[in-house]
């Protein structure tokens, strides 16, 4: 089945406050972001024409341009206006959206402050992350080269471009040993996340997922944990070794485009998805629906 590249898709794209067809959307070879990794992003999903937690993605891509030095010159009510406009647009229902914000093409070098700062936001239709009749079996991890680094060398609160350079070197690595992602460490050798995703763990009934002050910590992570808490299950934020993913019965990642997806394998670590994995799945599903308005 052939994928259409995505500057050649049909449609409208919101830049800088007003929709451009999809295949005029540009910008210059020498912008700032391009060179400098000077560009924060979200990725969204929208459900029955709503847009999952609009707000919050709205407000964190503030928080990310701010850990970049520059200042997105719009408000997160008028990020959240614009993509539901873009959206109304697509004329879809189900779709991903993608906001991104960059420094433009005024200076070229490491110092690029009087540079303008840019917003674009495309939505397009998103299947499942995986294949649904694989996910349903767990996906299978490899154990990623590179490490997350100290939160002392990058700003790592930010969704920022650059720091996903390492996740894509170690996706592709993964996926080209059969894999479906990889699973990274950080710089002390703890359990970290996946290249674009978090993750979590189950044993004896108590959910175990890694401290996220070293990593992103995932709208949908954050979902997760106060889905599992309404449920009475315990969740336990702490360091992980890798050692101890031997005594985990069930493991499962979490993350806008793969939702909530278990996971069978990690290295030489084997999973179950079961029970509470299948639950949090079901929740996380009935949670993004939208909701009905009484009258």
């Amino acid at each position: 089945m052939s994928v259409i590249p995505f500057d050649e898709r049909e449609g409208t794209i919101w830049f800088d406050g007003v929709l451009v067809p999809w295949r005029e959307a540009k910008i210059h070879v020498l912008s700032h972001g391009l060179h400098y990794g000077s560009a924060v992003f979200e990725g969204e999903r929208a459900y029955g024409g709503h847009i999952f937690k609009s707000h919050e993605h709205a407000m964190r891509l503030l928080r990310s341009a701010e850990f970049l030095d520059f200042t997105i010159p719009y408000s997160a009510a008028e990020i959240e206006a614009a993509k539901d406009l873009v959206l109304k647009t697509s004329g879809l229902a189900d779709a991903y959206l993608r906001p991104v914000a960059w420094r433009g093409s005024e200076m070229m070098g490491v110092s690029a402050q009087n540079n303008t700062i840019h917003l674009a936001i495309a939505a397009w239709e998103w299947p499942s992350y995986f294949d649904p009749e694989t996910k349903m079996k767990g996906i299978r991890l490899d154990m990623a080269d590179y490490r997350r680094p100290d939160p002392r060398t990058i700003p790592s609160a930010s969704k920022a471009a650059g720091l996903y350079m390492i996740c894509t070197i170690s996706k592709h690595r993964a996926e080209n040993k059969g894999y479906a992602d990889a699973l990274m460490l950080d710089w002390e050798d703890n359990v970290a996340e996946c290249t674009g995703a978090n993750v979590f763990f189950i044993k004896d009934g108590v959910i175990h997922t890694p401290l996220a002050d070293r990593f992103l910590n995932g709208i949908t992570r954050q979902t997760i944990i106060d889905l599992a808490r309404r449920r009475g299950f315990e969740v336990v934020e702490r360091r992980i070794r890798p050692d101890e993913m031997e005594g985990f019965s069930e493991c499962f990642i979490t993350g806008s485009a793969a939702e909530v997806t278990p996971v069978s394998e990690i290295g030489p670590y084997r999973f179950t998805p079961a029970a509470m994995t299948k639950t949090l799945m079901d929740d996380y599903t009935a949670e993004v629906q939208p909701k009905a308005v009484a009258a």
